[in-house]
């Protein structure tokens, strides 16, 4: 077993964290990197991984989760080597696959390669698979680098190798290091390497890793400052280059479609099928999609593109949906390097419009059920609408306290992702089912499986949510015993019904909810990690009301007309002291305890305007303390001056503006009034809200 060759005391962790220097030893993140206490770590890990899964050891998290996807990834720890292709074919195909980030990167790796003779590291750049594609730098570790295969070739995923500064940087999507002992397997631990992921700027997925490595003694922590700055380097490139060929791409579409008219619709694809221009292309409330970097087609997967640039076989590549277009190949230097849809300016609109339509209306309905304009919210929306709308995630973590409208959130994630009418949404509390009858709720069961089955058996609701998004509460409450069979479930997307061998395949969206903290359920024993990590990568934070600002206006108004509109009677008006008083308040319950003291107001207030004393007593002596700390007496509004009511009503108007900045529905809040009176008042006082 090859050993690190560095000093036996460092310190490291991973950039952006700080970093000093202290004594020799480099200090990072709180976490104490020694040469002798990770191998020890590493050996204790794999000598008991189930314990070491439960109790982390002493290594960066970062590090210890990657060497639990290693272990139960089947990785040989004592492996010296990464896989490696040498076919020429292959090699070749590679490199026709990823010519476009190699021609990226050539400026980059150039003025480097010359920069790394006689420093003792290398720079790599691998494709979204780990595959290396170049290597460029010090001589001799290019050539000790063959031992382990890390050269033209070398597939270094962590699937193929374990914890390395590829793979690694590849899985978390972020600029990462791997120092010495850290890696998984035994035979790199002599070696040091940073990794930074090279993003597409079109639509942001991870198209390879820049990667500096060498033996250990190169390590420093501005390694991974120097990857990350190539990468970026190399996403600039690539977007040059796409802005080229898009350019090129709408010439070729000019000169090939003389009949074509500026009020037709128009997207233009590059070579994987992505809408690059998109024109006159009716989309939600717009009546045109202008061409601009935040027009929201850009970089959206529109269709595949044949081999051949046939018009016949281009236009079976259609998707159904886009078949009422016409659709034209678009050829650079003989080769199809994308396509032309155009979609006629005719009353009869094309499917396409109709169902993008249709999908932004209910993306819309659900996002409108989310009431909110906190920035927090809004971020968490963003997310969710995203993945909504994104057709490789298939699963999606919400967590947050009880009573945040985390199942809004999973209705959102359906809306955004319904193909038709009928796309089925399954909700289930995990918190409420019986320890018994998990197995047969999740999964279903065939007749006679159990004591009590039902004669005809029963599906579960994985087979009732096929084609849907199936939404799981409080997921921490799943049996540890259950998790093994939902993860199975969600790796193979086939389900077994109890007491039956055939698997029934299913697609569903799984959402699932948490008021608990699943990562100190995952080290306490209580969760399996493989399962969190399957369903964590993607995952939004709910934030509770208390960090959600001025949103408490905005929802208290909303409950309030919509219990109103439900009851036929007019909404109820708060004075400015029991407003005051409702947002100094912290909501332990959250949204759903905002709700309920709304409806309780308009069941037992007997006037229509809420004062400071018709509010719960914990929420009004709060308000009554900040009144007292404040010295809000009345004897200092005797002493303040006489003036009309009509100057007391147009100030108090101007006060709530600035206090609000604006905004129309707070102001009406604020003041007790509804907006539609405060309109007139403010067409009565001649006042522009843009005044402040």
């Amino acid at each position: 077993m090859r050993h690190a060759n560095g000093p036996d005391q460092m310190k490291t962790n991973a950039l952006p964290a700080r970093a000093s220097m202290a004594a020799g030893q480099l200090v990072l993140d709180n976490i104490d990197y020694d040469e002798r206490a990770t191998m020890r770590a590493w050996e204790s890990f794999l000598a008991d991984e189930p314990k070491c899964a439960r109790d982390p050891v002493h290594v960066r998290s970062l590090i210890h989760d990657s060497w639990y996807r290693s272990a139960t990834g089947g990785i040989n720890a004592q492996g010296i080597e990464a896989p490696l292709s040498s076919d020429r074919d292959e090699i070749e195909y590679l490199t026709r696959a990823n010519a476009e980030l190699l021609s990226a990167a050539r400026r980059s790796f150039a003025s480097l390669g010359q920069l790394l003779e006689g420093t003792g590291a290398m720079l790599v750049l691998a494709d979204s698979d780990g595959v290396l594609i170049d290597a460029i730098g010090d001589k001799k570790t290019l050539h000790d680098g063959m031992d382990i295969h890390l050269g033209i070739g070398g597939k270094w995923n962590e699937d193929a190798v374990g914890t390395n500064g590829i793979g690694t940087a590849l899985w978390t999507g972020e600029p990462i290091f791997v120092h010495a002992a850290e890696h998984f397997c035994a035979g790199i631990k002599s070696w040091t390497c940073a990794g930074a992921p090279i993003r597409d700027p079109l639509d942001g997925k991870i198209i390879g890793v820049v990667d500096l490595s060498g033996y250990s003694p190169i390590f420093r922590p501005h390694n991974t400052a120097l990857v990350a700055a190539t990468a970026r380097q190399i996403e600039k490139a690539l977007a040059e280059q796409q802005q080229e060929q898009r350019t090129r791409l709408l010439e070729a579409f000019i000169s090939s479609a003389p009949s074509y008219r500026r009020k037709d619709g128009l997207v233009i694809v590059d070579h994987r099928g992505r809408a690059i221009f998109c024109n006159n292309v009716p989309n939600g409330d717009t009546t045109e999609m202008m061409d601009g970097p935040m027009e929201p087609g850009r970089g959206r997967w529109l269709m595949n593109l044949p081999a051949s640039g046939s018009d016949t076989d281009l236009a079976n590549a259609l998707p159904a949906h886009l078949r009422s277009c016409h659709v034209t190949p678009l050829k650079l230097d003989g080769d199809l390097r994308g396509a032309a849809l155009v979609f006629p300016s005719v009353p009869a609109v094309s499917s396409m419009t109709v169902i993008r339509r249709e999908e932004n209306k209910h993306l819309r309905t659900a996002s409108a059920m989310i009431v909110g304009e906190s920035e927090k919210l809004l971020a968490a929306v963003d997310v969710a609408s995203r993945v909504a709308g994104s057709k490789g995630v298939t699963s999606l973590l919400i967590e947050g306290e009880t009573g945040v409208g985390k199942e809004l959130f999973a209705r959102l994630v359906h809306a955004g992702s319904r193909r038709t009418e009928n796309d089925p949404f399954i909700a289930m509390n995990c918190g409420a089912i019986t320890k018994e009858l998990f197995g047969s709720e999740l999964f279903g069961h065939v007749a006679g499986a159990f004591t009590g089955a039902s004669r005809d058996g029963k599906p579960g609701i994985f087979e009732l949510a096929n084609g849907g998004v199936l939404s799981l509460d409080e997921i921490g409450e799943l049996p540890l015993e259950i998790q093994p069979f939902l993860l199975r479930v969600l790796e193979e997307r086939v389900v077994h019904r109890i007491g039956d061998s055939r698997g029934r395949p299913v697609d569903v969206r799984l959402v699932a909810s948490t008021n608990r903290d699943l990562k100190q359920e995952v080290a306490a024993g209580r969760f399996r990690s493989d399962l969190y990590y399957r369903i964590g990568a993607v995952s939004i934070h709910v934030p509770a009301l208390r960090d959600r600002g001025d949103d408490v206006l905005l929802l208290i108004e909303h409950f309030n007309r919509q219990i109103a509109k439900l009851a036929g009677n007019d909404p109820l008006e708060f004075s400015n002291d029991a407003l005051d008083a409702l947002l100094a308040y912290r909501w332990p319950g959250n949204v759903r305890e905002l709700k309920n003291l709304v409806e309780r107001l308009h069941i037992l207030t007997r006037g229509n305007t809420i004062e400071l004393q018709d509010l719960p007593g914990e929420i009004s002596a709060g308000n009554r303390n900040t009144m007292a700390m404040h010295g809000d007496h009345p004897t200092a509004m005797l002493e303040a001056p006489v003036c009309t009511f009509e100057d007391a009503e147009r100030q108090a108007i101007k006060n709530a503006l600035t206090a609000e900045s604006g905004n129309l529905s707070k102001v009406a809040l604020r003041l007790g009034i509804s907006r539609p009176t405060l309109y007139r008042k403010l067409g009565q006082y001649g006042i522009r809200r843009g005044f402040i």
